[in-house]
């Protein structure tokens, strides 16, 4: 088996981007995220990449298996939240696709660590294009509104589990409706993380 790309080096505290000696990068520090951290297993380059697009895109549920055993193992030195929620789908998009990647490999992630998975906690109130169709400017404009959370999550740590994060967008807006219903914390456990070319 090809050896998985790991998301090895100094990284951002906030949103896991590479920088020097593990400090805030220059954005979170512009404007700081509504998440408070992210924790990562992997780079999006191949063979992750072949493993996430034929998980969402060719209904391989076994590919989220060793997905979730490498965030697992990000994880081992993690904090444990009170909940772990799966990035929500559009409706349109679950039924489409028959399941919900994200909500697999939280799952399996909750199943590891004997943690609460709420696959309901937080649901998509609208459509909207898909992320990976629009360039990375205009993704915040997509997803704002897109969630909601109707529950009191007053006082708990939140993960959001997610395959993939590019410009963090949707779990930026995902942390901003858990905070408005009380949650503390909110942090993203994610699959693998796009990183910039420069």
């Amino acid at each position: 088996m090809l050896a998985l790309p790991e998301l090895a080096g100094a990284r951002c505290p906030v949103c896991a981007l590479p920088t020097l000696a593990s400090r805030t990068c220059g954005r979170c520090l512009q404007r700081r995220p509504a998440y408070d951290h992210v924790a990562c297993a992997l780079r999006y380059a191949f063979p992750a990449d072949a493993l996430v697009m034929g998980l969402k895109y060719r209904n391989s549920l076994a590919f989220a298996r060793p997905l979730a055993a490498r965030l697992a193992s990000a994880l081992d030195h993690e904090a444990r939240p009170d909940v772990i929620v799966p990035m929500p789908l559009t409706p349109a998009r679950l039924a489409e696709r028959g399941f919900n990647q994200a909500a697999e490999l939280a799952r399996l992630v909750a199943s590891e660590f004997g943690l609460r998975l709420s696959p309901a906690l937080v649901r998509r109130s609208r459509d909207g294009f898909a992320q990976a169709s629009l360039p990375w400017k205009e993704r915040a404009r997509n997803v704002r509104g897109a969630f909601r959370c109707d529950e009191d999550v007053a006082g708990k740590r939140v993960a959001v589990v997610d395959d993939v994060m590019t410009t963090g967008a949707t779990l930026n807006e995902v942390a901003t409706v858990l905070k408005r219903s009380g949650a503390t914390e909110v942090i993203g456990w994610i699959g693998a993380r796009t990183l910039p070319h420069f």
